[in-house]
């Protein structure tokens, strides 16, 4: 049975541990409500982007001259899987469950057959992905000392994965991230970037236009913007959801610790009490012997 001494600095250091959870906590909340503003306020640019490339891409068709960024490189060999995680942990599954989808694509395409390479944004899904496919490693993007992300930051990666496309080092190319949704929520999402694929919205007006220049050379010119736009929401989206997932995560280690120190001061008194009682039983006991 632990000692009065040992229940008490037990006691103090779960309390110094909640002040630390619950200021953890509050800088998440202050951090999310901008966040998640820049997240939500990205959507409808997307939506529209995608809306109008859907409708150039489906003009293209299966054209011979339509952009390889489109079309494809005609084979689906070589994947690369871009997997974004935070850089700091404490946030709860978020970094985990983005690794878990990742791995688990990555484990299907090795046992298809497909040649796999993996370039990671964010030290926790680094740590996390090396330890089981480390051997297909091929970059990694360092974020630390970005404290916010930015559109230069999506252009830096995109740039990235088109010179890798153009130079011929893979076919395909996805995407991994957390999509918010709200403090409890953050749904794991792989997107493929490379070839584009645009999915026409329910409610997008069928509205024809007539382009100038013609189809293929706007798409040539708007696709690598369109695998920058992709990125920078999907670093928005993780931003989100890293945020309120840690927000999360601190709530619950915080009532967690107030739940440990309501036992430990029970405890502590009853073990308090025995102690009392012992000494009075001394007492009296001393004092029936004279």
């Amino acid at each position: 049975m632990p000692s009065l001494k040992d229940l008490k600095n037990r006691i103090e250091t779960v309390k110094s541990t909640r002040k630390i959870t619950k200021a953890m906590q509050m800088v998440a909340a202050a951090k999310l409500r901008r966040a998640q503003d820049a997240a939500e306020a990205s959507r409808p640019y997307t939506e529209r982007f995608n809306a109008v490339m859907a409708g150039l891409a489906a003009s293209v068709g299966g054209s011979d001259s339509a952009p390889t960024l489109l079309s494809g490189t005609g084979s689906d060999q070589v994947q690369l899987l871009i997997v974004m995680t935070a850089e700091r942990g404490l946030c709860g599954g978020f970094n985990g469950n983005i690794a878990k989808l990742a791995k688990s694509h990555a484990q299907k395409l090795l046992a298809a057959g497909k040649t796999v390479k993996i370039i990671t944004v964010g030290k926790k899904g680094r740590d996390a992905m090396k330890r089981d496919l480390g051997d297909y490693f091929v970059g990694h993007v360092d974020l630390t000392d970005v404290k916010r992300v930015g559109y230069a930051d999506a252009q830096g990666i995109a740039k990235d994965i088109l010179g890798r496309f153009d130079a011929g080092e893979f076919d395909v190319a996805t995407i991994f991230f957390a999509r918010f949704e709200n403090v409890v929520t953050q749904h794991p999402t792989a997107q493929q970037i490379i070839p584009a694929t645009f999915e026409q919205a329910e409610d997008a007006e069928a509205t024809l236009y007539d382009y100038e220049p013609g189809e293929e050379e706007i798409l040539a010119d708007l696709l690598p913007r369109g695998v920058a736009t992709a990125v920078f929401s999907a670093l928005l989206e993780n931003a989100a959801s890293e945020q309120g997932a840690r927000m999360s995560a601190m709530d619950n280690a915080t009532r967690n610790a107030g739940e440990m120190i309501d036992k430990l001061t029970i405890e502590f008194n009853r073990s308090r009490q025995a102690v009392i009682t012992n000494e009075l039983i001394e007492i009296i006991s001393g004092a029936e012997a004279l």
